[in-house]
């Protein structure tokens, strides 16, 4: 409890750090502003997704486009997305991440404002679904490089979890709101929404987000040192013993006091970064990373599958109308909203009061996550009934957003300098899911002539990300890592 307590003297970590305590006129400290401008940045992602997905759903369905055809033409956005992931990461780091987020947002909605409504132009629609995943593709890693520098070590899990709660909440919104402005007003009108939706949020970013005090806005190692490391070793004092093993003095310039620099290796991995380099190389061969890739491909295969054929699902598989389903259609976002928000705050408890490690309590909440959401898989393409269909995808894409307080948040604690390109790394994966997920899909459904009215090819879409949920919870249980391994 000494180490503790001279660290905490030494670190001020419940003194605030001058950008920690920054705040509005309203007496609002700023990093909470950043928190609720990028929840929505997030929420109005998620209803443009969830918005095209169902109205071009509406076109097709009324052109008779065949099943492949759209899986093909829903896929086309992630093939941008992930085209732009790492250039993402990069440009947040080299410019900022403040920066870049506002111009992806003004182009994506600039764009989805002129994407075509006509059935037969598929080439038009395929390009604008292109342009729309390229200028998203910078936004999550411009998103966390942003968090990184704004949000402290001992808020970081929930944090996190609010803002990509905003997922799920605008996802909810979505497929609540978007089915009877389809039925009321046509596709075009969705698509005209969600572009003032993302251009009036742009205008918020512009007037209210800022760069930390005495930034350019590009996180620097001396920012990192003395936010990330010191005190997030203060999240975990029963470790502090062991953490001073193998220390060594080393002074670091940029902040003016002496640092702590861990001189051994964690889990047989060290990165030793030159000054402004990316050890590119030791991130991608790292098995920590590797581990969040996978679970992030895992995640990102199960709800893009679902977000986009979601819909289909309910239309031609049960022969339920979603305008006839109520407020119960969006529910299971609304349940990925509430169990993103509690894995954070459950995670951050558990390590802050110290009952576990940071690597363990990620592993508990990844495990709890992805087994769970594998029974509700397998059990889904068994219902048969609304409330079955409900309960199902409920349970499933609730059990995810739980796991994702385990390895969502897992780039910031092995690597809180590089958190936008880790995540950049992990989100391109997870973009990779959704072009052979959402592509394969409407292949699978394909292979017998009823299609996808027929519920044995549902079992066997459900049957895939069930098997991946159980195979990343054996991944990240393997190899993850809660410490810090790129300085």
């Amino acid at each position: 409890m000494l180490i503790v307590d001279h660290q905490v003297a030494k670190c001020g970590i419940l003194e605030q750090s001058p950008r920690q305590q920054q705040s509005l006129p309203g007496g609002i400290p700023q990093r909470y502003v950043i928190l609720i401008l990028t929840f929505l940045c997030t929420c109005v992602c998620y209803i443009e997704r969830v918005g095209f997905s169902i109205a071009y759903t509406a076109v097709a369905d009324s052109a008779g486009v065949a099943d492949s055809t759209k899986g093909h033409l829903l896929s086309a956005f992630y093939y941008g997305y992930a085209s732009s992931q790492v250039p993402g990461g990069w440009a947040a780091q080299r410019f900022g991440g403040r920066r870049v987020l506002l111009v992806s947002f003004i182009l994506w909605s600039v764009t989805s404002a002129l994407t075509p409504t006509q059935a037969e132009d598929i080439t038009g629609v395929i390009i604008a679904r292109l342009l729309v995943g390229v200028a998203q593709g910078f936004i999550f890693p411009s998103i966390h490089t942003v968090l990184a520098q704004w949000v402290p070590p001992h808020e970081r899990s929930r944090s996190v979890s609010l803002t990509t709660s905003g997922m799920y909440f605008g996802a909810a919104f979505g497929m609540l709101c978007m089915p009877n402005l389809v039925a009321k007003k046509g596709p075009r009108a969705v698509f005209l929404a969600e572009s003032l939706m993302g251009l009036a949020w742009a205008l918020l970013w512009l007037r209210y987000a800022s760069d930390p005090p005495g930034s350019d806005g590009k996180a620097t190692l001396g920012e990192v040192a003395s936010t990330a490391f010191e005190q997030a070793k203060l999240l975990l004092p029963m470790q502090n013993v062991g953490l001073e093993k193998g220390l060594e003095e080393k002074p670091v310039v940029d902040i003016g006091i002496t640092k702590k620099v861990d001189q051994d290796t964690v889990g047989g991995e060290k990165a030793k970064v030159r000054a402004g380099g990316i050890p590119w190389k030791k991130i991608l061969v790292s098995r920590p990373v590797q581990a969040i890739v996978f679970n992030n491909f895992t995640f990102d295969y199960t709800l893009y599958v679902l977000m986009n054929w979601l819909p289909t699902y309910f239309d031609q598989g049960l022969r339920i109308t979603l305008s006839s389903m109520g407020s119960s259609k969006g529910l299971p976002y609304f349940l990925m909203f509430i169990m993103s928000n509690l894995g954070g705050i459950v995670a951050d408890y558990l390590i802050t009061r110290s009952i576990f490690s940071v690597t363990t309590t990620r592993k508990l909440l990844n495990t709890l996550g992805f087994i769970t959401a594998a029974v509700g898989l397998k059990l889904m393409s068994r219902m048969k009934t609304t409330f079955g269909a409900i309960f199902c995808s409920s349970l499933v894409l609730g059990a995810c957003s739980l796991a994702r307080a385990g390895f969502a948040v897992n780039h910031m604690d092995i690597a809180p300098r590089y958190a936008g390109i880790v995540m950049g790394v992990s989100n391109t994966a997870g973009t990779v899911a959704g072009v052979v997920g959402v592509a394969a899909t409407g292949q699978i459904l394909e292979a017998s002539v009823a299609g996808s009215a027929d519920l044995n090819n549902w079992a066997v879409v459900f049957s895939i990300p069930a098997f991946l949920s159980v195979l990343s919870a054996v991944v990240f249980c393997s190899f993850a890592s809660g410490e810090r391994i790129f300085d």
